[in-house]
């Protein structure tokens, strides 16, 4: 059976999702998107992505456009229609097609909804128990005080270059620093650190993505009674370090093991290997998606 794409309100076989040449997205960039994780055929932490995306078609101008879409139900529809168990979902939303430019005042432009829903097979439990090794992007830096460094645009260019530079060097993901100099995150992940009983991670004036998993991570360091600290973090805090690890919905945590400088040279995280606070953190996130999406 062919896979169902969520387009604009229908469910569509894959060969006839289209959109248009003209559409703002393809086009500017101009428009949005999410991805998260299904469980066993259920969702989660849907809501949380949802209300981001809806945080950031507001502060774009699209958020009016979209009030006509349930968003929630088209996600769970396209994961049923599709009947997976494991699955990456991804919403994309744009500004819609139009033959005029996008700063023009046209409110009777249709926006473009997509969602789609494709098996996921995590990691081996082996990369888990070792851990990623990345690198320090080179050339790619994060405007802290640029909006759309807290939004998952469709511009994705910059985070894109960045871990192609890494992939590349046969790293597995990347540590992009902001216009100051300080660390920020990685290319599609948060990043936290831990030294001396407390957790540290980027704040968010930092040019980060508010990161939903970051959120929860954080939630579970609280209730375990681990500080999280929250503020500039300067590269000296990857050598200082005893543990690290990065986020987000699809890898869940997964801890870092060796960091490449710029040039070339290779740091060991601690042991080498996933660190007691980073695998306590690891079990309480998995007992919580297993609480979570329980049938």
């Amino acid at each position: 059976m062919e896979e169902l794409v969520y387009l604009n309100g229908s469910l569509v076989p894959r060969s006839k999702a289209l959109i248009s040449v003209f559409d703002h997205g393809f086009l500017y960039g101009f428009g949005l998107y999410e991805s998260m994780r299904t469980y066993r055929g259920r969702f989660f932490l849907l809501e949380k992505h949802l209300e981001r995306l809806h945080t950031s078609a507001k502060t774009i101008s699209l958020n009016q456009k979209l009030a006509e879409f349930d968003l929630d139900k088209a996600c769970r529809d396209t994961l049923m229609s599709n009947s997976l168990e494991s699955a990456r979902v991804r919403i994309t939303v744009s500004n819609g097609a139009s033959d005029v430019a996008p700063w023009t005042s046209v409110t009777d432009i249709k926006p473009t909804v997509v969602v789609t829903a494709r098996p996921y097979t995590p990691f081996a439990e082996e990369k888990y128990t070792g851990g990623f090794r990345i690198g320090i992007a080179a050339k790619i830096r994060r405007c802290r005080q640029s909006p759309i460094a807290a939004m998952k645009t469709l511009n994705h260019l910059e985070s894109l270059m960045a871990r192609m530079e890494m992939a590349s060097r046969g790293l597995d993901e990347t540590l992009i620093l902001n216009d100051d100099g300080y660390i920020a995150e990685g290319g599609g992940s948060n990043v936290f650190f831990y030294r001396d009983g407390r957790l540290i991670t980027p704040a968010l004036n930092s040019g980060i993505l508010p990161g939903v998993t970051r959120e929860v991570v954080i939630e579970l360091a609280s209730g375990l009674g681990i500080e999280v600290s929250q503020g500039p973090v300067g590269i000296g805090a990857i050598r200082k370090c005893e543990e690290a690890f990065m986020t987000n919905a699809v890898i869940e945590i997964m801890p870092v093991k060796e960091v490449m400088d710029e040039g070339g040279s290779t740091l060991t995280i601690g042991a080498g290997k996933p660190g007691a606070v980073t695998q306590k953190l690891m079990a309480a996130y998995r007992e919580l998606v297993e609480k979570a999406t329980a049938g």
